[in-house]
């Protein structure tokens, strides 16, 4: 149930017949992992938490540095140096007091993976390398939750949903699916090598967000089976269809022993 302040404070959302009341509580009942308070955890989280959604977990070992503050837009020079997680998870609370942010200030990896995901109903990747973003995906596939992808890389960026299941019970496409694997020199692509407009982790993430909320309230068509591009120097979106790769999955599975 929403309290009278929770309803004044998303009328907005809820006043879209879409959502309306009964998607709001959804949301507050939701549990959204974020892996990742860089460039795109920073709006996901934001915005998540001012959606709403109930319970948000932040999942980073890193610390804020100066060179992080041109795109990382929760964090403020006072911060440099703390906890990333901490300091995203004090300043959501600010910005909304009834949402519970659990801190993860930890690496993700394969060893604490299952344990941290399976506590959670959506998964956001906002990671920077491909060695993570396996191990979500292959853990996601295991324990059957779907986890919305984000990417950038200097003024491009992207973004789509894996292993999500439709009302119907049909499974979309896993990470695996759209890349099997990775060449060896894009193992060394990141922000701090690289370079990456400010804007851009701001507009990819709040897409994500996006997702994350029409995946917990069912309406809308989730980013399924196809992965948007976003170029941001010409301004121009465009999208490639994936399919979901039953061979792979099975593979997956069996290696992993389920």
């Amino acid at each position: 149930m929403l309290t009278k302040e929770e309803i004044n404070r998303y009328s907005k959302q809820i006043s879209l017949n879409e959502i309306n009341t009964s998607g709001q509580e959804r949301l507050k009942e939701a549990r959204v992992l974020v892996i990742g308070a860089g460039g795109l955890g920073c709006p996901v989280i934001q915005y998540l938490a001012a959606a709403g959604v109930g319970v948000i977990g932040i999942v980073d070992f890193d610390t804020v540095e100066l060179s992080n503050l041109q795109r990382q837009v929760i964090f403020s020079t006072h911060d440099i140096g703390e906890s990333k997680a901490k300091i995203a998870s004090e300043k959501i609370t600010l910005l909304n007091p009834h949402v519970n942010a659990l801190v993860y200030n930890t690496k993700f990896i394969s060893d604490n993976a299952t344990d941290i995901i399976s506590l959670y109903d959506v998964v956001v990747d906002c990671t920077d390398n491909f060695e993570t973003r396996y191990v979500i995906n292959d853990t996601c596939v295991m324990i059957d939750k779907p986890f919305v992808y984000g990417g950038i890389y200097k003024f491009e960026g992207q973004m789509s949903v894996f292993n999500f299941q439709t009302k119907d019970g049909v499974k979309g496409p896993t990470y695996r699916c759209a890349f099997p694997d990775v060449a060896e020199d894009a193992l060394m692509i990141n922000c701090s090598l690289t370079g990456v407009i400010g804007t851009l982790p701001g507009i990819i993430g709040v897409l994500q967000a996006n997702e994350v909320i029409k995946i917990i309230t069912g309406h809308g068509e989730v980013c399924s089976g196809k992965i948007l591009l976003y170029d941001s120097l010409v301004n121009i979106f465009t999208s490639i269809k994936i399919k979901r790769n039953e061979e792979a999955v099975n593979t997956l599975l069996s290696i992993k022993g389920k």
